[in-house]
């Protein structure tokens, strides 16, 4: 689909950089996140740099995930390359 997750990068500070499969890319921001329920998992940074993708969304191995249309919502738009993060 368009939106699935093509490309997923953990970044310092709790943020996943994206690339959507309609060419969108972003930096998506996990620290609102981390004190509610399955996502305090993720604060453990060697726990948060396993994130991967399942089925086009972006997911982690104890099976947090995160929902396309909170991805795409609340990524901030870049055109920087990933090799600049």
């Amino acid at each position: 689909m368009y939106w699935d997750t093509k490309l997923v990068k953990p970044l310092p500070d709790f943020r996943i950089y994206v690339e959507v499969e309609d060419g969108r890319k972003g930096v998506f921001d996990l620290k609102p996140y981390l004190d509610h329920g399955v996502f305090r998992e993720l604060k453990n940074v060697h726990y948060f740099n396993r994130v991967g993708i399942v089925f086009g969304a972006v997911t982690w191995p104890n099976e947090q995930d995160i929902a396309p249309e909170t991805l795409l919502a609340e990524m901030v738009p870049t055109s920087t390359p990933l090799t600049n993060f």
